[in-house]
């Protein structure tokens, strides 16, 4: 899947390198063929269902601002992905298995939904019952990174959303046009 995408496996979460080239030679695309690979990686990228990734496109065309930024927006702040941009998990996948197995407190609340929409000043912080596993417990002596839109606290194991991401913050290798045009079709 990540070959046919052009990705590296590693974007995905898997440990593991391509050894082969991930450009296609001598293989002309279509114009509707770059669109369609670049929302297949999207979709991918974020783990996403086909109509999961049109429902968000739908309700970001409906927001005032460009579509193609407010989708990543949308994409960037589900409940899920913050869980992995706070370090808290591995991958996207895990984040979201983690979500789902209700690991995790919204601004004090139990959350089981991973693609719950979060805003600027949600706090994620893990339940106090999970804290003790082996999974949290490895966490809290790790360096964390976040992007600039969130602070994470790894002693308390919880992080908060300052406030909504710009496209600037976002580094996700995604021409998000492509997908706009490739919906507006």
């Amino acid at each position: 899947r990540c070959r046919a995408l052009g990705l590296e496996p590693s974007f995905l979460g898997y440990d593991k390198k391509s050894r082969r080239n991930l450009t296609r030679a001598n293989r002309k695309v279509s114009e509707y063929g770059l669109q369609l690979r670049e929302k297949q990686k999207t979709k991918r990228f974020y783990g996403l269902q086909e109509t999961q990734f049109r429902n968000l496109f739908d309700k970001a065309a409906k927001k005032s601002g460009i579509t193609g930024e407010n989708l990543l927006i949308l994409l960037e702040t589900r409940l899920d992905n913050v869980v992995f941009r706070l370090g808290l998990a591995s991958s996207r996948k895990e984040a979201r298995q983690l979500v789902t197995h209700g690991h995790f407190t919204v601004n004090g609340k139990k959350a089981t939904i991973p693609s719950m929409e979060l805003k600027a000043g949600d706090v994620v912080k893990v339940k106090d019952k999970s804290a003790s596993s082996p999974k949290f417990k490895e966490i809290k002596d790790m360096i964390i990174t976040v992007p600039a839109w969130m602070s994470v606290d790894t002693e308390k194991l919880e992080g908060k959303i300052l406030a909504l991401p710009t496209r600037d913050q976002i580094d996700t290798p995604v021409a998000e046009h492509l997908i706009v045009e490739l919906y507006s079709k």
